[in-house]
Order: C-alpha cells, then sequence, then structure tokens
C-alpha cells in the first residue's frame, strides 16, 4: 500500500479549500510533501453561511449543495494532482473532512452534519475517499468533537514540556499535553469567524489582515465581560461549537445592552475576545511546575499579530509562538490532520481520545468510498 495520502480540509471560516499531501510512514512518522488552498466560490461560500446562520434550507438546496460541494473538492484535487505531476495510483487515500453546516452534540438526539459527496470525490479522483469522520465518535456517545487532539499528541507530544496546541480557524480549539497525564481538548470559543464576519459586514473586506483595523480600535471592557458571560464559556469540556452559535446574529444580540459603539472597537473587542477564551483556559491548567510551557498556535489565527501580542502579554509564564517555528505548517495542519485520520482508518487505527470528545470508547473514524 502506498504511504501517501491527501488531507482536504474546508473549516468553519469557508474561506478556502486546504489540500495537504502527506507521506506517512506510521503514526507518529508524517511529513508533508505539497500543499495548496483553493479559494471557496463567492456565490457558494454565501449559500453556506446563509444555510449555517439561518438554519432554513430546502432538501432541494441541501441536495444541491452537497453536490456542488463534492464537485470543488474533486475538481480542487484533481488540480493539486496535476499541478504536483502526481498520479492517482501513488494517492493510498484522501481524508475530507468536508463541510460542517450544523453541529449539534447535545440535546436528546445529537448529531453533525458535514456535507460535500465523497461518492463524487471517490468517481472523479479515482481514490479511495475517507469521510463522515465524526459521527463515529457520537454513535459512542461522543462530541464528534475536536479530532484534531490525537493528531497533535502523535506530532507534538514532548515529555519534557508542558504543551498545549491552539488551533485559531473559524472556532478555537486547543490540544493539551502535558506529561503524563491523559490528553485533553475542546473548543475554547470563537477564533476567527466572528472577525472576518464583522469585517465583511461594515467594510465589505475578506478579514482584517495584520489586524490593521482591529489596532485603531479600543477595547470595551463592558462589552467583552458581556460576551465572556456566555454560557458556553463557562460549560465543562468535553464541548465543542461552531457557526451555528458564534455568528452575527449572536454579536448582534450582545450588541443591543451597549450604546452605539465605534465599529473599530468591536472589532478590538472581538480580537480580545478570541484571545482572553483562550488564555482563561490555560489558566486553569494543572502544569507540572518544574517543566517549561509552550503555546503553539496554528491556523489563520497565527498570523494575526494582534491576536498572538494578546495571547503573550495575557500568559507570561507561557512561550508563544506559530507551530511553523517547529517546522510544521499552522496553514496545513487540519489538512494533515485528516490525511492522518485516513491513514488510521485504512490501518483501523484508533484515532478519537475518549477524555476529548467524551465517547465511551477508542475507535477508528471515517466512512470508506471507493
Amino acid at each position: 500500500m502506498s504511504n501517501f495520502f491527501i488531507g482536504v480540509m474546508s473549516g468553519t471560516s469557508m474561506d478556502g479549500i486546504d489540500l495537504a499531501l502527506t507521506q506517512i510512514d506510521s503514526v507518529n512518522q508524517i511529513r508533508l510533501v505539497a500543499s495548496d488552498c483553493y479559494p471557496m466560490p463567492t456565490d457558494l461560500k454565501q449559500k453556506l453561511i446563509l444555510l449555517c446562520e439561518t438554519k432554513q434550507t430546502t432538501l432541494q438546496n441541501l441536495g444541491e449543495l452537497d453536490h456542488q460541494l463534492g464537485q470543488l473538492f474533486a475538481d480542487s484535487i484533481n488540480h493539486f494532482l496535476l499541478k504536483n505531476q502526481i498520479d492517482h495510483q501513488q494517492i493510498a487515500a484522501i481524508g475530507c473532512h468536508g463541510q460542517t453546516v450544523f453541529h449539534s452534540p447535545e440535546g436528546v438526539a445529537p448529531f453533525t452534519l458535514q456535507i460535500g459527496d465523497a461518492n463524487i470525490i471517490a468517481a472523479q479522483t479515482q481514490i479511495t475517499t475517507i469521510a463522515d469522520f465524526r459521527r463515529k465518535d457520537m454513535a459512542y456517545g461522543g462530541q464528534g468533537a475536536p479530532l484534531v487532539p490525537a493528531f497533535h499528541q502523535a506530532i507534538l507530544a514532548d515529555r519534557h514540556k508542558n504543551r498545549v496546541v491552539v488551533n485559531i480557524g473559524g472556532i478555537s480549539n486547543i490540544s493539551i499535553l502535558i506529561p503524563n497525564q491523559n490528553v485533553t481538548g475542546y473548543d475554547t470559543g470563537p477564533g476567527n469567524l466572528l472577525l472576518d464576519g464583522f469585517i465583511h459586514q461594515q467594510l465589505n473586506q475578506p478579514y482584517d489582515k495584520d489586524a490593521t483595523w482591529a489596532k485603531t480600535g479600543s477595547v470595551n471592557h463592558d462589552l467583552l465581560r458581556h460576551c465572556l458571560n456566555d454560557p458556553f464559556f463557562a460549560q465543562l469540556a468535553p464541548k465543542s461549537t461552531g457557526r451555528e452559535l458564534f455568528n452575527l446574529t449572536w454579536l448582534a444580540a450582545k450588541l443591543t445592552a451597549f450604546q452605539p459603539l465605534k465599529i473599530a472597537d468591536i472589532q478590538a473587542t472581538l480580537v480580545e475576545l478570541t484571545a482572553q477564551s483562550i488564555a482563561n483556559e490555560l489558566i486553569k491548567l494543572p502544569l507540572i511546575n518544574v517543566l517549561p510551557n509552550e503555546l503553539l498556535v496554528c491556523g489563520g489565527g497565527a498570523k494575526n499579530p494582534l491576536i498572538m501580542e494578546r495571547l503573550t502579554k495575557l500568559l507570561p509564564n507561557w512561550s508563544v509562538l506559530p507551530t511553523d517555528k517547529l517546522g510544521i505548517s499552522g496553514d496545513d495542519m487540519e489538512a494533515m490532520a485528516f490525511a492522518w485520520l485516513a491513514y488510521c482508518r485504512l490501518h483501523r487505527i484508533p484515532s478519537n481520545i475518549p477524555k476529548v470528545t467524551g465517547a465511551s470508547q477508542k475507535v477508528s473514524l471515517g466512512v470508506i468510498y471507493q
């Protein structure tokens, strides 16, 4: 069997399709060979955001979006293979996360829904495709999220350091890797989702490059406290969230308690919300005092200098650095994780961590499409 796998990730931010070609020799040996990001077509992105935030659709619309995303994933992969002069027969499998459109791990009938028809991907690439990674964990009582802590453990755990990996995508999630303790991890709250959504709403820009706009504002501490009073932040792990909770409707509801604020101040406050909601979790951790503390940052938030500055200030006893400093691309981390999850599925290796997701047992995640 080939040891080359392609990971495909479309995250909460919906800014593009991340692809990572990896060579995986064992669970702990993974090397990034090539990567790329293909933009999400604007009209498709708008339809998906509307679906996620209004929670209203028709079966016709849902089915068409599922098909269109499957086609987009397949086209992106085929273009990626052609660009890198790789034959499809060289690839053992594709691990495709799909696009989450609703995540509801609590309640009488917990469920999560990722779309992007994997049958289309398998048919049009002629490569075994593994998708639907979250629902097996949920079938065993878990939240189906977060899944990346198992991958972080495999490649970043260090018995000489207290390490936390934070992925700041649309939502922020942490993986807690403390020597001789069970690996844990969970979603901490919004990452870039509110920042990107608010600047798009106000200035019609896709994101606040280098936090240029946020730096012109000042944090409104009353608004910050009001946001941090949301029940999600007090909820105990395991916990996971997404666009179904943290969206511009949520923000508008928080803003109703205040006199009109300068919009740059709101953006600055949203940056602080992201940073503080992460830092608040690290402050609680039972660390091994004799070991150094490292916070490794990946995802789009690692490129936001204001988020990185605030994390450094809020966590004076931690070294805060991007995973790129360790030679692991923060942009490609999640796509690599789903390549790794595909490897685990083909080899029937358990790939969830029950302490993280709340599942009753370890299982190998994903459904195989051939």
